[in-house]
C-alpha cells in the first residue's frame, strides 16, 4: 500500500467564485469528510496534484494531507473534472484510520500472456472486468491484482476464484465466482472471390465491347431495310 504526503492549506471561504479564484491561483479545491467528523475544506497545489492524478493506482493511494500541522489520513473518492478540457477542478477526501473498512476498485494486470498457447496459437484475450471491487482495510490495500494466464489454453477463462487475494481482503461480489477473462479463438474472415488477372480483364471487358459494337450494327440494318420496306409500300403518284 502507498502513502503519499502532500501539504495542504484551509479554504478560508467556499463557494464557486472562491474555488474559482484559487484555481486562478495555481490551486485545486477539495474537501476532507468522513469518520463522524466535520467536512475539512482545504486545497491544494495545482502540480503537486496532478503529479499523483498522473499515476496509476490513484484511487488506491493513502495520503497524509498537512493541515496546521496536523497529518490527516484520507483516500481519494472522486476527481470532478472540466467537461471542456478535463482538468481537475475539485477532489473529495474521505478520512480513514487504520481500523477503517472500506469498498476500493482495484485494476487487474494480466501477466505471463506469452506463455498461453491460447495466445501463442492467435487467440484472443476478451477482458471481461478490468477492475475488482474489493472489501479491506487501508492497511491491506493492495496496489493491483494479478491474473496468471500461463499454460491456458483456447477456450479457457479466468474466474475471480483464480486472483490470490491478500489477507483479510474479499470481494464485494460475494454470491458467484465471476468471470475475469477469456481466451477465445481468433475470428475468420470470410476470404473474397479472387479477381481476374489484369489480362483476363481486359480480355472480358474487350470481348463485351465487340459483343455490343456488334448488337448495334445488326439493329441499323433491321432500320434500314424497315425504312426501304416502307418506302416501297408508298403509292407512286
Amino acid at each position: 500500500m502507498k502513502e503519499v504526503n502532500l501539504e495542504t492549506s484551509k479554504r478560508e471561504k467556499t463557494g464557486k467564485s472562491s474555488c474559482r479564484n484559487l484555481r486562478n491561483d495555481g490551486k485545486i479545491p477539495a474537501v476532507i469528510y468522513g469518520d463522524k467528523k466535520e467536512p475539512n475544506y482545504i486545497c491544494l497545489e495545482y502540480l503537486d496534484i496532478m503529479k499523483e492524478i498522473s499515476k496509476t493506482g490513484f484511487f488506491s493511494t493513502i495520503f497524509n494531507l498537512n493541515l496546521n500541522k496536523k497529518k490527516i489520513k484520507v483516500l481519494p473518492k472522486e476527481v470532478q473534472t472540466d467537461p471542456l478540457n478535463d482538468k481537475p477542478i475539485h477532489i473529495d477526501f474521505l478520512r480513514v484510520t487504520a481500523e477503517s473498512k472500506i469498498n476500493i476498485s482495484i485494476p487487474i494486470i494480466f501477466i505471463n500472456e506469452n506463455e498461453s498457447p491460447g495466445l501463442i496459437s492467435g487467440g484472443v484475450l476478451n477482458t471481461v472486468r478490468r477492475k475488482i471491487d474489493l472489501i479491506c482495510k487501508i492497511n491491506n490495500i493492495p496496489e493491483k491484482l494479478e491474473a496468471n494466464l500461463k499454460d491456458l489454453e483456447l477456450g479457457s477463462v479466468v474466474h475471480m476464484s483464480d486472483i490470490k487475494l491478500p489477507e483479510d481482503v474479499s470481494s464485494v461480489i460475494a454470491d458467484r465466482d465471476f468471470t475475469i477473462a477469456t481466451i477465445a479463438a481468433p475470428t475468420i474472415m470470410k476470404v473474397e472471390d479472387e479477381k481476374p488477372e489484369e489480362g483476363e480483364e481486359d480480355e472480358e471487358d474487350q470481348e463485351g465491347e465487340e459483343t455490343k459494337e456488334g448488337k448495334e450494327d445488326e439493329e441499323k440494318e433491321e432500320e434500314n431495310k424497315e425504312g426501304e420496306e416502307k418506302k416501297d409500300d408508298v403509292p407512286k403518284k
